[in-house]
């Protein structure tokens, strides 16, 4: 690194090392304070969306679902298996939404021979031989 102080010095005057401090400010905003950022406005959109019924992770690592939420407290009440629990809502680490279930259309388009394929396979039904018969 001081090879790269003297070669910034020797290139760019005296401005040299004071242009390689603000590059290396510049990098280290792109590198660490610019994503921490888009993780901090992703936590408060799942904040956002936050609905009784959600299932949650606390920072306590607490598996719990929502039961209510107070806004004007900014608290959050878990029913962790029939256990009640308040929690501030900078607390809730992960949300997992629970959306309503929507049944799945039937499509008729898939042949149905597992029936045929069953009875064939079924070892518990004997064949019926007609040579028997005689």
């Amino acid at each position: 690194m001081f090879i790269l102080l003297l070669a910034a010095n020797a290139g760019f005057g005296g401005y040299g090392s004071i242009i390689f401090i603000i590059l290396i400010f510049g990098l280290m905003y792109f590198m660490m304070i610019r994503p921490q950022k888009k993780q901090q406005q992703k936590h408060q959109e799942m904040m956002n969306k936050l609905q009784v019924g959600d299932k949650v992770v606390t920072i306590g690592r607490l598996h719990g679902v929502v039961d209510s939420i107070d806004e004007d407290a900014r608290t959050v009440t878990l029913d962790c298996d029939g256990i009640y629990l308040v929690f501030d809502r900078t607390a809730i680490m992960r949300v997992d939404h629970v959306e309503a279930v929507q049944p799945a259309a039937s499509t008729n388009d898939a042949p149905t021979d597992s029936a045929d394929q069953k009875a064939d396979d079924d070892p518990e039904t004997p064949e019926k031989d007609d040579s028997t018969k005689e």
